[in-house]
């Protein structure tokens, strides 16, 4: 029998005025949030992803301190606690992008992964932190992360994480399918310029290049005050071929699901026999540089 998971993706626009006090922020965008997971459960998703820092605006478009108490601790802050007891009630692996603190004081870009049965598997930090920029005050906000490229086995498929701007960087994305992630989800929040025309570009190339599923997703619309572009969704899932099964539209809150063939990755693989044809030994530059 064919190993068939159903996944999801939940692509947002910021629910609440970034000038509220930030309890309201994140309550709104969780509650928003919340009646999509629902809707997920009721439409027997197995595996769900949300859309990087979602009980929030993206923030990083300023730089205001104010933010820093918008953390959670991993796993024992309330967002993760309440996807916990989703989790196990929908029987449904759930990703979980949030901005985390960590016991020592110090801020990371995080995704918690809890199991179907409501535990928690840990956690991924975002390796890869943009340039400071104006928009994009990243480096102002988050550490880079100091856990590798962990993989998940999940009840339904072993997973991995990579977020946003890590998507840009090749490395990781292999290290995740030579640990054997069959599916690598991707929250993000890009807006329209220069990155869009590699938002279909490089993420299918990661799906090819190591014979996995991706599952990119995006917020979208506009977040003033900042404005400093277009979220432009566009969710979608690719399979290990490079091919879209499925995609969200640019400007709409909706949940994206596609049912993934998991065999289709040794079907591939025994096609395209990269992982076998790999030279390691002759890559030494790519760390010494």
């Amino acid at each position: 029998m064919p190993r068939l998971v159903k996944c999801g993706l939940i692509q947002a626009t910021n629910a609440c005025d970034p000038g509220e006090k930030l309890p309201i922020i994140r309550e709104a965008n969780l509650n928003k949030h919340l009646e999509i997971i629902e809707q997920a459960g009721r439409d027997g998703v197995q595996i769900l992803c949300m859309q990087e820092i979602f009980t929030g605006p993206y923030f990083c478009a300023e730089q205001s301190t104010r933010w820093y108490e918008h953390t959670e601790s991993i796993p024992d802050g309330p967002t993760t606690k309440l996807m916990q007891e989703i989790a196990k009630r929908h029987k449904m692996v759930i990703i979980v992008p949030l901005y985390e603190m960590d016991v020592t004081g110090v801020y990371y870009n995080t995704a918690a992964v809890i199991d179907a049965d409501g535990s928690y598997l840990g956690k991924y930090r975002k390796n890869h932190i943009p340039h400071t920029a104006p928009g994009f005050w990243e480096k102002f906000y988050f550490k880079p992360g100091n856990l590798g490229y962990p993989v998940f086995r999940t009840k339904y498929a072993t997973i991995g994480v990579y977020i946003c701007y890590d998507r840009h960087f090749p490395e990781g994305a292999r290290a995740l399918g030579l640990a054997g992630a069959e599916i690598v989800f991707n929250p993000s929040a890009t807006v329209a310029g220069l990155s869009e025309y590699l938002w279909k570009l490089e993420q299918p190339a990661h799906a090819v290049a190591n014979a996995y599923f991706v599952g990119a997703v995006n917020r979208v619309g506009i977040e003033a005050p900042w404005n400093i572009g277009e979220f432009y969704g566009q969710s979608y899932f690719c399979d290990p071929r490079g091919q879209f099964v499925a995609q969200g539209s640019r400007d709409k809150t909706e949940l994206i699901t596609a049912e993934l063939d998991l065999d289709m990755i040794r079907e591939v693989r025994n096609v395209w026999q990269f992982f076998r044809d790999r030279r390691p030994e002759t890559y030494e530059a790519l760390t010494a540089l």
